[in-house]
């Protein structure tokens, strides 16, 4: 594999990233009135060690057949990943109030062929493991050497297809993929234990059935994080998945953990509550 390039070692600095991130999706559904900030705020930390520490991407050459691939399965999550790329330099940060505006390009799930960076266009729940299995297995028979990351959260495994996806990682023996499951608790209408017995031990376990390196991490600690992803690129013979244990909502008080904020837009009182909380956050 090629030297990462930018690449952000110290995990301060990396906090850093990920509390910008949190910055600018809030300001993302503050403009847009709409969006799902929980499910973002709680996923800022992985996105920041993705695309600053780990994957092998170039924002100057965004179609480089060689880079690293990076799939939104849970694509509600929009916000983060936009505010995400735009840190990183693919488009610029302005653009960010324009989200899920009639003509904007950074609608309410990413849209490959309108937004730099973004490789899969995502919609529908439980996709996004099978689009990133035609990926690894087309860099494994073109040579490419390029690893493919797929961020899903815990209430979109019960979709079926996750499954079929899974079965198929593990019976092409692609340690070129890493799943990456979001594991906050919480989907709309409640808690994911409560409505299928869904948590990060049942999780593992079943991950582990189906033939996957397991990896149970605190998702909200930047060392954690680095860490995980070291160990499934040393992984060898089979896929890995990292059970990343969140806090939905994190960053902002009066959002952890509170499934109101599922879906929601910020009023002027919560924006400026929510910008105070993460500008005193330096850690």
């Amino acid at each position: 594999r090629k030297e990462k390039i930018m690449k952000i070692t110290k995990v301060d600095a990396l906090a850093e990233k990920a509390r910008k991130i949190r910055i600018d999706l809030l300001q993302e559904v503050y403009y847009g009135k709409s969006g799902h900030i929980g499910s973002s705020l709680s996923c800022a930390d992985i996105l920041a060690v993705l695309y600053f520490n780990e994957m092998n991407i170039d924002p100057q050459n965004p179609k480089a057949e060689s880079r690293d691939r990076f799939v939104l399965s849970k694509g509600h999550a929009s916000e983060a990943l936009y505010a995400t790329l735009a840190e990183r330099g693919y488009f610029p940060k302005e653009d960010l109030i324009t989200f899920r505006h009639i003509d904007s390009p950074l609608q309410g799930h990413p849209d490959m062929n309108k937004v730099p960076g973004v490789d899969m266009t995502t919609g529908s729940l439980g996709q996004g493991l099978s689009a990133a299995n035609g990926m690894a297995i087309a860099s494994k028979i073109d040579k490419q050497g390029f690893r493919v990351y797929c961020l899903m959260g815990d209430g979109e495994l019960e979709e079926g297809q996750v499954w079929e996806a899974a079965m198929t990682s593990s019976q092409y023996e692609l340690d070129n993929i890493c799943a990456i499951i979001d594991c906050n608790g919480l989907q709309l209408t409640g808690k994911t234990e409560e409505i299928k017995s869904l948590n990060h031990e049942s999780i593992e376990q079943k991950f582990r059935s189906f033939g996957f390196n397991t990896i149970v991490i605190d998702g909200n600690n930047i060392e954690s994080i680095m860490q995980a992803f070291s160990i499934a690129e040393r992984t060898k013979g089979m896929p890995s998945v990292i059970i990343a244990k969140t806090i939905k909502g994190k960053g902002v008080s009066f959002m952890e953990n509170n499934n109101e904020w599922h879906g929601k837009s910020l009023s002027d009182e919560d924006y400026k509550k929510a910008l105070e909380e993460l500008s005193k956050t330096k850690d």
